[in-house]
């Protein structure tokens, strides 16, 4: 993104703290003179909408696809909330989050949800990303109130006593259209990069299913391993049960209220949850959860406490530990892949699964070539995850200081951004979805606090 932007030339106080200066020419107006409640209902027919917090309103159906979440919307919508396109809807409990945007679709909505229309001919869009600033989420936070912090609500009788701002009409089309480019073009990137991690991801799961069943030496003599999944193996490698090479036990509870800090990993399936002032395990060991087809597989050097909810390897019967590591590894990613029967198995069963197993020295060779290559990948892997948080950030910034009058887009082209999207590559729909888009989703509480 190869452009400059510079300050307007001239400034005043806005009088607003949550504004501050803006441009000299700019208007200062409570939301009441901007914007008007809408309150239309009877229209179940209507497609549902969603408002969250990552990309404001959307297509409940488009949420759900590739959500775990179920639609907990009631069955009687009629009292549910028209939105044409162009209105702004914003959940009242989670306004001071950022659940909030324009529309672009025609639907209905909870009763738990404010709608408002503009009353100039503003551009809903420009309102839109100043809504979504984190300057406007601190001043919604200001005005929403209830007993609890997550109950808090932002009534419309509150929001329209905000103070807000006023560009020229055709500076909000302008500062609209900018910000739409920027938002492609940051997504895009994102896309690429995200992308990228997936190959790597994909290169060391590559590697692991290489090593681990084939070994270091590309010439070696082969024969069949008598497992599906194994497929052909060295031939001086054993092929044995698991429990042979390494044994599985459950993790032990540890309730928060007998947890003593200490300089104790604690170890749950989902990694490190904290510290303990003792162990349960001597280590180094390896974690992963109770099942099979978990994933997540760690290997921890200290003594430790592996937690209930995890299974832990400490006894390697004479096997290398970093081997029986990446071993595990492969059980998981075969699992994953559906080339095998193993996923959702407990502890018993992947006692039984085969395996095949090289001499102790061959075993360290493995894993200490792995690790030399998996380190650098994950350099690029954090690295990349790093650029993406970076993006993000530098959205966010740019977004609040075009929106809010601190850098000026008049008479910037948009054709400056365009060689920066041909440079990032053709993945496909620029209006695509971010994948890891957080929602507030259609929440019971809410419905149970809607208004009549």
């Amino acid at each position: 993104m190869s452009y400059a932007l510079k300050p307007y030339p001239e400034y005043k106080d806005s009088g607003v703290p949550w504004l501050g200066e803006i441009p000299a020419h700019w208007m200062i107006l409570p939301h009441r003179a901007l914007f008007y409640e809408v309150n239309e209902r009877n229209h179940p027919e209507e497609s549902l909408l969603s408002v969250t917090i990552a990309q404001g309103v959307m297509p409940q159906q488009a949420l759900l696809a590739n959500s775990s979440k179920k639609d907990s919307s009631n069955l009687d919508k009629s009292n549910y909330k028209l939105v044409e396109p162009g209105d702004i809807a914003y959940n009242k409990m989670r306004a001071w989050q950022g659940a909030l945007g324009v529309s672009q679709y025609r639907g209905i909505v909870s009763p738990a949800y404010i709608v408002v229309r503009s009353r100039l001919k503003q551009v809903s869009r420009y309102y839109h990303y100043l809504f979504r600033t984190p300057a406007f989420a601190s001043e919604a936070e200001r005005w929403s109130y209830g007993i609890t912090s997550d109950q808090w609500s932002l009534r419309f009788e509150d929001f329209k006593r905000i103070y807000g701002v006023l560009p020229p009409l055709e500076e909000q089309t302008q500062i609209a259209r900018f910000l739409d480019h920027l938002d492609r073009l940051t997504r895009r990137y994102i896309r690429a990069q995200r992308r990228l991690i997936e190959l790597l991801t994909e290169q060391k799961q590559a590697l692991i299913q290489q090593a681990v069943t084939r070994g270091l030496d590309p010439h070696v003599k082969l024969k069949p391993s008598g497992i599906e999944w194994l497929g052909e193996i060295p031939e001086h490698w054993d092929v044995r049960r698991l429990k042979r090479t390494a044994t599985l036990h459950r993790g032990y509870d540890l309730p928060d209220q007998q947890r003593e800090l200490g300089s104790y990993p604690v170890v749950s399936s989902g990694g490190i949850i904290g510290s303990h002032s003792r162990a349960m395990v001597k280590g180094p060991g390896v974690v992963t959860g109770r099942y099979g087809s978990t994933g997540a597989i760690y290997f921890i050097e200290p003594d430790f406490w592996p937690h209930n909810t995890s299974l832990y390897v400490s006894d390697f019967n004479g096997n290398f530990p970093r081997f029986i590591y990446y071993l595990l590894h492969v059980i998981s990613i075969n699992a994953h892949s559906g080339k095998s029967a193993v996923p959702g198995v407990d502890r018993k069963d992947l006692h039984e699964i085969r395996v095949a197993v090289p001499g102790l020295e061959e075993q360290k060779a493995i894993a200490t070539m792995l690790d030399d290559r998996f380190r650098r990948l994950d350099i690029a892997i954090g690295q990349t995850a790093q650029q993406i948080d970076l993006t993000r950030e530098y959205r966010t910034r740019l977004t609040a200081d075009v929106v809010t009058g601190r850098l000026d887009v008049r008479g910037v082209s948009l054709e400056v951004l365009l060689p920066d999207l041909d440079e990032a590559g053709d993945l496909g729909d620029l209006d695509g979805m971010e994948e890891d888009a957080e929602s507030d989703g259609l929440d019971t509480e809410e419905m149970n606090d809607a208004d009549d």
